[in-house]
């Protein structure tokens, strides 16, 4: 019976929790904070509870909530959730498992949200995650992430929240074999928006062989959220996190690979952004960022994997974080980060980047097209830091002082100049001018061995040891 019911319904939430309750093997704690017992509650009224619901928790109190899981600084943060899943799991494999350790996969599901408030105008989002068992006795994994409500009324936001823990736990149980079709399947009866999911994280013995860089990637990709973060350390960040309080520098490029030419483009700008007053003393962040479009470039439909870690993997050797967004357009990624930190933004371009900017057909999607994308994009004192082009050393060189524009949009151009929207980089390295990530890629496909001087030796070392960019060992066939 419980197979036709899913067949038939397998992406309503009704039929999810019903099939849930009705596996004997799930038993565990839902545990919730903020917005109501949302999650839980499906689990009550579709029937059947009894066999899957050992305890339903909500700590709302602070005090009641640190008595129970710990102080900590945020109560609707990582941490916070992460004490929530491992006290409710610990104690469900305490208390339970000497009478139903055999039969039983035991679960802990948590989270910690604020929806809109009485007054409204709060940022409403919170930390969901599950810890479970996948078959008895077993090590646990766990999956978390972090959830925007976007819908006006507060009511609305409670019904959000109640379906995708109900999706997050249905496929935990039933989908944690398929990672991708589990993210895919956190939007059944959803809308993106309705529901944005910025950070997701698998770990644990079912996950072991998850990179959770691409599950961040897969975020974007379905519509889910409109950038992903990781760091250095290849693991996912959260953007808002990740940017609060932070003055932002960002590099968009294909870094594939990242040279020389590229390390120096946000190196020279650093120093230049670090000399604005009100940078000064300001904690930055500096973000290597690759758009969707570069990453489908070439008529693709799909994100070549490979590739894609590739460049993850080289931007990690030299220390970057990494930003992958839906905004092609700078002002929507100038937005994106505005809305996270009110301190200082700067986006980091070559002279070929800013002359593209000024070609009108780039801003004809908006009705006020040119005009209105630079009014957005300068707005907040935005400067963009331009790093001069010369193609070989016999050429001139190109900066933000002698380049010209379309005749109609040089007087638009001069007043950005005039205002000190565009910072000259004239703290460049002279050899590195000549570097092209084209040319790296020719010459590894010719076997030519010259590719290495214009990268740093960390991403020369990985290219070579892990066969990047069709790179092949001199001897091997």
């Amino acid at each position: 019976m419980t197979e036709f019911i899913v067949g038939a319904h397998e992406s309503d939430t009704h039929q999810k929790a019903l099939r849930i309750n009705l596996d004997p093997r799930w038993y565990g704690t839902v545990a919730e904070i903020g917005a109501g017992q949302e999650v839980v509650r499906w689990f009550f009224r579709v029937g059947g509870a009894a066999g899957t619901v050992a305890k339903s928790i909500s700590a709302y109190d602070m005090a009641v909530s640190d008595a129970v899981y710990g102080k900590v600084d945020r109560y609707v943060s990582a941490g916070r959730l992460q004490g929530m899943l491992d006290h409710e799991f610990e104690l469900n494999v305490e208390r339970l498992d000497g009478e139903r350790g055999d039969e039983n996969c035991f679960f802990a599901f948590a989270d910690t949200v604020v929806a809109r408030s009485f007054r409204g105008g709060n940022e409403c989002h919170g930390w969901m995650g599950v810890k479970f068992q996948a078959q008895p006795h077993d090590e646990p994994s766990q999956i978390i992430m972090h959830v925007r409500m976007l819908d006006i009324e507060a009511f609305a936001q409670q019904e959000a929240l109640g379906i995708v823990g109900v999706n997050l736990l249905y496929g935990a149980f039933f989908q944690h074999h398929e990672p991708d079709k589990l993210i895919e399947s956190l939007l059944d009866r959803l809308t993106t928006g309705r529901i944005e999911i910025d950070m997701i994280q698998f770990r644990g013995i079912e996950f072991r062989k998850v990179d959770n860089r691409l599950m961040a990637l897969k975020l974007v990709q379905v519509g889910l959220s409109g950038v992903a973060m990781f760091g250095p350390d290849r693991e996912v960040l959260q953007p808002s996190e990740a940017l609060r309080k932070k003055a932002i520098l960002v590099e968009r490029g294909s870094f594939r690979p990242p040279t020389h030419v590229n390390l120096d483009m946000l190196e020279t700008a650093k120093a230049r952004f670090e000399e604005d007053p009100a940078v000064a003393g300001k904690p930055v962040l500096a973000l290597t960022e690759i758009t969707m479009r570069n990453l489908l470039a070439g008529g693709a439909t799909d994100v070549d994997r490979r590739d894609f870690l590739a460049r993850a993997e080289l931007l990690a050797a030299c220390g970057m974080t990494v930003l992958i967004s839906n905004y092609f357009d700078y002002f929507r990624l100038a937005a994106y980060i505005a809305e996270r930190t009110t301190e200082r933004i700067g986006i980091v371009m070559g002279v070929p980047s800013l002359i593209d900017l000024f070609d009108e057909k780039n801003h004809a999607q908006l009705p006020g097209g040119i005009l209105e994308s630079f009014g957005r994009l300068f707005k907040n004192d935005l400067k963009l830091y331009v790093y001069p082009l010369q193609p070989s050393s016999g050429d001139e060189l190109k900066t933000v002082n002698n380049i010209r524009v379309q005749p109609e949009l040089q007087p638009l151009y001069d007043y950005l100049a005039g205002r000190g929207s565009f910072v000259d980089l004239d703290n460049f390295r002279p050899e590195f001018l000549s570097i092209f990530s084209r040319d790296v890629l020719r010459r590894i496909a010719a076997a030519d061995d010259s590719w290495e001087t214009m990268c740093p030796p960390a991403v020369a070392e990985l290219i070579k040891r892990r066969g990047f960019f069709g790179y092949v060992r001199a001897g091997r066939y």
